[in-house]
């Protein structure tokens, strides 16, 4: 049976990837900070028959990523999906900008996701999949930045995708595919009631995605649609 892991379940994509991924008939690892207080992961597990196992990470803490991989010691994990992330303190630019909101934007959007890879690589060595799928955003391109602002975001996105690149060739010769994918603007806690996407459209289609990926993709940079998006 498929196993996959996500960080960031409690909410948003990473709660709607987890459901998904249940109704699909996989195996699901639904991490996040605070397992008493996730309902909606509560709600799922209730009725997952087994299939779901909440467990508590917190990826700004690497004593916490140790502590959680530890206990799934010796499982197969098919997929890891880098969900966990924060937008930070809206309208800061140059001459504005909040060091330490800054500082805790990097710990959750890039040092998480590396500490999670680090952590599980024995995990996902022992699948058949060993995919790693980091949520980046199309804020993080470099190409696309037409708009400035958001300077706390976008290095965050842009420094996980060259995190993500230079993993794909480091960990090429241990079969490990790695990309990122921008879920697209989505109708969460993130994105508003203006978004485009709701969860359930952009799940669907990472998870169509997803499915298609091989060691052939490693290192690319996706749309939420399938389409590769300018670095």
């Amino acid at each position: 049976m498929t196993t996959i892991l996500i960080t960031g379940a409690s909410r948003g994509l990473g709660l709607e990837f987890t459901r998904q991924y249940l109704t699909e008939g996989w195996t699901v690892i639904a991490a996040c900070r605070n397992p008493g207080t996730a309902r909606g992961l509560q709600e799922l597990e209730a009725k997952s028959t087994g299939a779901l196992t909440v467990v508590e990470i917190d990826v700004t803490d690497g004593e916490s990523v140790q502590r959680a991989a530890s206990r799934l010691q010796g499982r197969a994990i098919d997929v890891l999906v880098n969900g966990a992330g924060i937008y930070g303190g809206h309208g800061q630019k140059l001459g504005s900008l909040d060091y330490e909101d800054w500082r805790q934007v990097l710990e959750v959007n890039l040092l998480g996701p590396a500490r999670m890879c680090e952590a599980f690589l024995d995990c996902l060595q022992r699948s058949d999949r060993r995919l790693i799928v980091t949520i980046t955003s199309g804020m993080g391109s470099l190409a696309d930045n037409t708009s400035g602002g958001a300077v706390l975001y976008r290095t965050s996105k842009a420094a996980v995708n060259m995190l993500i690149r230079t993993s794909a060739i480091d960990l090429q010769a241990r079969g490990i595919t790695c990309i990122v994918v921008n879920p697209g603007w989505v109708k969460t806690d993130m994105g508003g009631p203006n978004a485009k996407l709701s969860p359930e459209e952009s799940i669907q289609a990472m998870r169509r995605l997803i499915a298609k990926l091989g060691r052939e993709d490693s290192g690319k940079f996706y749309n939420y649609d399938g389409r590769e998006y300018p670095w």
